[in-house]
Parts: structure tokens; C-alpha cells; sequence
């Protein structure tokens, strides 16, 4: 492993069950977590105390920022979609969308895509909250969305094994096929769109080339279980991974090359499955999420 400095800079607490969703405003230090106890909650990187935004009634596994509204998007499990405003901390939309749990959000326009554990992928209008189009391809979870940086394509993981791209112009299916042993649990694009990265239940990462009818590149055995998220430094060199084998761990986007392993014996990490981590491009820090009830803000330095 080539030379990486990890420092933790704090652990943030609050939330009374397991912290399942992060995200980001974008160019800001402000993001969000949601968690089992139903709770939605604003965080400064700085590491100020948390401001609660909003309490639903169920675990929030999905959030998603939309940058042309400047809303917060919820999945409320088993109610369905909430549309937030995070600084008056009201709700300003919702939409009963399904009865199962919802596991991933992404924005496309004036859409918004939401996956849920009945398989199908909901394509929601964001201002009318209807829904134009459900792209039911699996009997099985649908987990993770990405969406290609070049907003030609989305790429959509489930508990089938398989990943589906399709056309975000028409939503026509463009490419399915099996990508792991086990559930897609996490998908991202690299920041050029050129490679597809994947993480499964099996714990294997895949790169798969998009220019390239989405050929194997690589593959690499990269944690004990299941692969939870990935997320790339704002320069797209290196990338972060986090799993239920409760590490964090840091690659090099090239080869896939490991550089830091991030956990308790360590750097005093999670005692417990991390399931969402972030990379801010405004501080260059790591968020990492967990079953232990915490979120911790990591320095890491190349």
C-alpha cells in the first residue's frame, strides 16, 4: 500500500438506531444523514452538533439532493417519497409511491428515479409527483442507481445480480447482464463516465468499461462482506469503499490498487457495518456511516 495519512477528525452522534443514508449540498460543508429511528438530520464538516430536519415515521435508507430546487428527497420506507425543505425543516411534497422499502434515489432533470424492494425503479415528476414511467425488470430488490456524468445513460443494480442500463432520454433498456454472485449493493460511475464501478453482497468490486458495451476491466476481492457504497475523490483518482465487515477502505481508480484500510484496531473506526460514506470535494474529507449509531469525519492525505 503506497503512503496515505487517515486522521480521525471527530464522531458525530445523535441518531438512536443504525445511520443508513449521507448525503451532500453540493460545494457546501452541509450534509445530511437519515437513520432506523426515522430521523433526518443536518451536520456541518466542521463537526457542529446536529439540527434535526425532519422525523418520519419509518427508516430512511434513501436521501437525494436536487441541486435545480435546492430540496431534499426522502425514501420513507414502506410510505414513499418526501420532498423536504431542510431550512425551513418542512415537507413540501410526498408521494405514496409504494408499500415496500425504498433503497436508492437519483435526480435526473425534473425526475426523480427511486428504487424500491419490489423490483421496481419509479420514475417520479418532481413537480406534478406523479409517476410517468416504472421500469419493472426484476421480481427482486431494485438497490442502486447511478447515473452516467454525460446524463446519457443510468445504471441500476438489484438483488437479481444483475445491473440494467438504460436510456435516461426514453428509458429503453440499453444492456442487462449478471454482474456478481450475489445483489448489487452499490454503483458509480468513475467522473469521466468511462468505467462503471460495482460493489455486491459477494464483497467483490468490478469495473466494467461503458464505452466498451460494459466489458469486464477488473476485478478485485475487496472486503470480507457485503460492499455497501462507493464514492470517488473530486478529482476521480481514488475512491472509497465501505462494508458490513465494518472498514472503510481506500483505492487508487487506475488499477484498483488498495492504499488504506480504515477500522476499529486501526484509526478507532466503526464497530459495525458502515454502510454509506461520502467524500466532500469542499474539504476533502471522508463521512463514513454506520450500525454502531455514529458518523465519523476522516482527513485522508495522499
Amino acid at each position: 500500500m503506497s503512503p496515505v495519512t487517515v486522521k480521525k477528525v471527530v464522531t458525530l452522534t445523535g441518531h438512536r438506531d443504525s445511520v443508513y443514508a449521507l448525503e451532500a449540498v453540493p460545494q457546501s460543508t452541509t450534509f445530511f444523514s437519515a437513520s432506523g429511528d426515522g430521523m433526518i438530520v443536518q451536520w456541518n464538516l466542521g463537526g457542529d452538533e446536529g439540527e434535526a430536519i425532519a422525523q418520519l415515521g419509518a427508516s430512511v435508507y434513501a436521501l437525494r439532493y436536487d441541486a435545480a430546487s435546492g430540496l431534499l428527497l426522502a425514501g420513507h420506507n414502506f410510505e414513499g417519497l418526501r420532498v423536504l425543505d431542510w431550512r425551513a425543516k418542512k415537507e413540501v411534497r410526498s408521494l405514496k409511491l409504494t408499500s415496500a422499502a425504498i433503497f436508492d434515489i437519483a435526480v435526473s432533470g425534473r425526475h426523480a428515479l427511486v428504487a424500491s424492494g419490489d423490483g421496481q425503479v419509479s420514475v417520479v415528476d418532481m413537480e406534478s409527483m406523479r409517476v410517468v414511467r416504472q421500469l419493472g425488470f426484476s421480481t427482486q430488490s431494485a438497490r442502486c442507481i447511478a447515473i452516467r456524468p454525460d446524463k446519457r445513460e443510468v445504471a441500476i443494480g438489484y438483488s437479481d445480480n444483475h445491473i440494467r442500463v438504460f436510456r435516461l432520454d426514453d428509458y429503453s433498456l440499453v444492456k442487462e447482464f449478471p454482474a456478481h454472485a450475489n445483489s448489487v449493493f452499490s454503483l458509480h460511475y468513475t467522473p469521466d463516465g468511462r468505467i462503471l464501478l460495482s460493489g455486491s453482497r459477494d464483497a467483490r468490486l468490478k469495473a466494467w468499461k461503458a464505452e466498451e458495451d460494459y466489458g469486464l476491466h477488473r476485478e478485485v476481492a475487496a472486503h470480507l462482506f457485503a460492499i455497501n457504497d462507493i464514492r470517488f475523490s473530486p478529482d476521480g483518482k481514488h475512491f472509497v469503499t465501505c462494508s458490513m465487515d465494518k472498514s472503510v477502505k481506500v483505492w487508487r481508480t487506475e488499477d484498483l490498487t488498495l492504499l488504506k484500510v480504515i477500522d476499529k484496531a486501526r484509526h478507532a473506526g466503526h464497530g459495525t457495518s458502515v454502510n454509506k460514506v461520502l467524500w466532500s470535494p469542499v474539504t476533502q474529507q471522508v463521512v463514513s456511516a454506520s450500525d454502531d449509531r455514529t458518523i465519523s469525519i476522516w482527513d485522508v492525505i495522499f
